[in-house]
């Protein structure tokens, strides 16, 4: 019987071998109850190019209340930081890695957030 946690990186292997394959950047996305993370990795995987997290202190100021990074406003503003952060490392297009998390929610928020402030995937 599978965790919860392994069912979860078993979803998520199959898609970075598929990414892995189309030779672009890597938007991956990790979720927590607390917090929401985004890293822009390099075509290779060696590179992380951007990241952001609602865990910065920069992100908890502009979150207020006790730094809630656990919804989907906050998910929202890691899509927009993470987005203008991959475009100043010279980054256009992404391919999207939930990590096996379901395209639901915070996932979402972030993802779509991302494509409005201009990342391509």
């Amino acid at each position: 019987m599978l965790t919860k946690k392994e069912q979860r990186l078993r979803r998520s292997r199959q898609t970075r071998i598929r990414i892995a394959q189309q030779g672009v950047a890597r938007l991956s996305v990790n979720r927590t109850n607390l917090h929401i993370y985004a890293s822009v990795v390099s075509e290779d995987g060696t590179k992380v190019l951007a990241s952001a997290s609602t865990a910065e202190a920069e992100v908890r100021a502009q979150i207020g209340a006790a730094g809630k990074g656990g919804n989907v406003a906050a998910a929202t503003l890691i899509g927009k930081r993470i987005a203008e952060k991959a475009k100043a490392a010279g980054v256009e297009k992404v391919a999207f890695d939930r990590a096996g998390f379901a395209y639901h929610g915070r996932v979402k928020a972030l993802a779509e957030a991302a494509r409005e402030a201009g990342l391509q995937f």
